[in-house]
């Protein structure tokens, strides 16, 4: 007769005495363990719509190491095995989590009852295989949900400990609003506003996204209540609701001294991707000096145009070449007197005198330099949408010239390098020439 694993040396569960279970069912357990934790984090998932997050974020990664850890010391402890700590600290993480969020221990309590009802499930499969009495199923099941409950209480203390600290917890619930809101561009639905609700913060008709550069610290005590902070990326960023009033702009200076800022442009809030990426994009085009800031707070909406002018440098370098093909067959001298001028007369329409006043030449210079440019372009200037055209490379041009005499202010005096096309003129030679029509 086949010896059952109720006759098998027992040992006792630590903390439940009179339940002693067969060390030799830790055995049959441990292989069960990698497809049992994948089985419960799924069917919570789910079943509870607050765990059905992307799995790969970090409550989802806190939810399943959780569950590995729990299962695998529930193993141990069958095996009379030493018990460390890392199921404990889980389990007081997911009730961190939970206040976090700004939710009560309901829906936590039911995940456990949801992993229990599986891990249980499972059991009853594999019983059967291995001839288990139904004195030791019994008490496995004692232990079982007994240790459910231990975990709960762990769970209730991690709780506990967030909610005695509420402005770290709702510093959290913000900065989960505000990445949410970054990560689509949907209206706000139910569940944003259901986070908003949590994080105290009122959705509004328009936001307002921040951008600055790592730096130590701030003052705190000088930013507005109603903020959406994520300080501590490589990419420091904000959210305000409204428009970048000058209040706005005067409280982002004192609160972050000696860092460059800029602001986004007001936006609903299912655009709120697109006004941090252009005050990401400002914030660049200030470091390099191409956009000129008065103070530490760059404006966005004051430099719309060279954002939009610099905004995909690839197709700006094709429509160079589509309307200044022709220029390759001059010499780089040539292209920037040339080009000079053109921009010129394009942003001005004035007379050669009025030009050469501005450029400080001879208005003969000018009337050569437009006859060359007329002989070279031909009837297409007479044409609004080719005008248009040359006007935005030129002065697209023109900006990017500003950042190469920025760098070269910043690195200090060197030797005079010999002159060469202007990076636009190698754009156009690397594209070809422009067939005309």
């Amino acid at each position: 007769m086949a010896r059952t694993l109720d006759q098998s040396p027992l040992t006792a569960v630590p903390g439940r005495p009179a339940s002693p279970l067969p060390r030799r069912l830790a055995q049959l357990m441990r292989p069960e363990l990698p497809s049992l934790a994948d089985e419960i984090v799924t069917e919570i998932r789910r079943a509870i719509p607050e765990y059905a997050r992307p799995i790969d974020g970090p409550y989802g990664q806190v939810l399943r190491a959780s569950v590995r850890q729990a299962l695998t010391a529930f193993v141990d402890r069958v095996a009379a095995a030493p018990q460390p700590a890392p199921h404990r600290d889980g389990a007081r993480r997911l009730g961190e989590y939970e206040a976090l969020e700004g939710r009560s221990l309901d829906t936590l309590q039911a995940a456990y009852r949801i992993g229990g009802q599986v891990a249980w499930r499972r059991v009853m499969k594999v019983a059967p295989r291995y001839d288990i009495s139904s004195a030791v199923m019994s008490r496995l099941a004692d232990a079982l949900f007994s240790f459910m409950d231990e975990l709960a209480a762990h769970s209730l203390e991690g709780y506990l400990a967030a909610r005695s600290h509420p402005v770290a917890a709702l510093d959290e619930r913000r900065r989960r609003l505000l990445r949410v809101l970054l990560d689509g561009a949907a209206a706000p639905g139910p569940a944003i506003m259901e986070l908003a609700e949590a994080a105290e913060w009122t959705i509004p008709d328009e936001v307002t996204l921040v951008t600055l550069r790592p730096g130590a610290g701030f003052v705190r005590s000088v930013l507005d209540d109603d903020l959406l902070l994520d300080l501590d990326g490589a990419e420091p960023h904000l959210m305000f609701p409204g428009p970048p009033t000058p209040q706005r702009r005067a409280m982002l200076a004192a609160a972050f001294p000696g860092r460059r800022i800029a602001v986004g442009s007001a936006v609903p809030p299912s655009r709120a991707p697109d006004s941090l990426r252009w005050a990401r994009q400002a914030l660049t085009l200030a470091d390099e000096g191409v956009i000129a800031a008065d103070g530490p707070v760059v404006n966005c909406d004051d430099h719309l145009v060279t954002l939009w002018l610099l905004a995909d440098p690839a197709l700006l370098e094709r429509l160079a070449a589509q309307t200044l093909g022709v220029l390759p067959s001059m010499t780089a001298g040539q292209q920037d007197r040339l080009t000079e001028t053109l921009r010129t007369w394009l942003v001005t329409r004035g007379t050669a005198a009025e030009i050469a006043a501005q450029l400080h030449i001879h208005p003969q210079t000018v009337r050569y330099r437009m006859r060359k440019i007329e002989q070279t372009l031909g009837d297409e200037l007479a044409d609004p949408d080719y005008r248009f055209g040359i006007e935005a490379v030129l002065r697209a041009m023109e900006l990017r010239q500003r950042a190469v005499h920025q760098s070269r202010q910043q690195s200090g005096p060197r030797p005079a390098p010999r002159r060469t096309a202007p990076p636009m003129a190698h754009a156009v030679r690397a594209a070809g020439p422009r067939r005309r029509a």
